[in-house]
């Protein structure tokens, strides 16, 4: 057997492995996209002297153009950021829900996700990554009474000011890998319908999505109601998209909601994953299940990275690559 193949059957079978940790809930493999970016490899888990500095977070500014005004993200870098300045990245979006500003993943009382991603980077069930939060509220800002509107609407282009403005700034300010294949947007409650309505209409730039007890039908119809506008989506495009899904068993109406969208998704052959846990609509819910959203996309980010070694496999030695690993 020649080394090339040796190296063919190598990556298959790691493959097979990445496989077996899916639900049976899924409907198709993982596509293994034609990748037109340079190769890039996704950055190991961190060691023992990264992961001993918490993980922190900063809000930033930058102007909309879109929205007419200044807006804010937060936004936590990998351990050992400066310390690799050859190493580009995987991004994640988190979106927040209703009465919800771009701190409430981060902090104590609320998201806490910096604890969850620590842990998973410790395990190396996710890569090191650049984790967006992202401020969701139209221009009538946040309210208790209304969730925000993750579409482009009669009060703010949020969708593409977040799909796709946003997604721009970051590339600019920080080292990305700019193949949608590295990219993932997810949320809680109205930020994840916002993830999904949000990432389908800027396929462009996201290919994972995930969402938290979310809802998949807007009161402004079909164009902003994923479980209607996905079917619009062609073909081809459809292959491309990883999605996951969760509800709580005592969240009646948004497990019906991920059931039923789950069920298009399966006919549509979409690869998703659906999970039910115990519990409600509440932060600790979320705290709790953020590890199994953000476990999945770190499994998605690594098959493709598999796929696009396997695809240049002929042109860079397997471990080799533009991108310091």
């Amino acid at each position: 057997m020649n080394y090339k193949r040796s190296k063919i059957l190598l990556l298959v079978s790691v493959l097979t492995l990445v496989g077996c940790n899916f639900s049976q809930s899924t409907v198709a493999k993982p596509p293994q996209q034609d990748l037109q970016t340079k190769l890039s490899v996704v950055p190991t888990h961190s060691n023992t002297s990264d992961s001993a500095t918490p993980l922190t977070y900063k809000i930033e500014t930058y102007n909309s153009q879109v929205m007419g005004a200044s807006r804010t993200y937060g936004v936590s870098l990998p351990p050992a950021y400066d310390e690799n300045p050859k190493q580009s990245y995987p991004v994640i979006f988190l979106l927040h829900g209703g009465h919800g500003n771009p701190t409430d993943w981060f902090i104590q009382n609320k998201g806490q996700a910096l604890k969850t991603v620590e842990k998973l980077y410790s395990k190396g069930k996710l890569p090191p990554s650049i984790i967006i939060t992202p401020d969701g509220n139209d221009k009538r800002g946040s309210s208790p009474h209304r969730d925000p509107e993750y579409i482009d609407g009669p009060n703010g282009k949020v969708s593409t000011a977040v799909g796709d403005e946003l997604v721009k700034v970051v590339q600019s300010r920080y080292r990305t890998l700019n193949n949608p294949d590295f990219w993932a947007i997810g949320g809680l409650s109205s930020g994840g319908w916002g993830a999904m309505n949000v990432g389908l209409h800027n396929l462009d730039h996201f290919s994972i999505l995930f969402s938290h007890s979310g809802y998949f039908h807007d009161k402004s119809g079909p164009l902003n109601s994923p479980i209607t506008y996905i079917k619009t989506i062609p073909l081809q495009t459809q292959k491309k998209l990883r999605i996951y899904l969760d509800s709580g068993t005592s969240d009646i109406e948004e497990i019906d909601e991920a059931q039923n969208f789950s069920q298009v998704l399966n006919k549509l052959k979409v690869y998703n994953l659906f999970r039910q846990f115990p519990g409600s609509h509440t932060w600790k819910y979320w705290r709790e299940h953020l590890s199994d959203s953000l476990t999945f996309v770190g499994e998605q980010f690594r098959v493709s990275e598999i796929a696009h070694r396997t695809k240049h496999l002929g042109s860079a030695p397997l471990g080799k690559s533009k991108v310091k690993s």
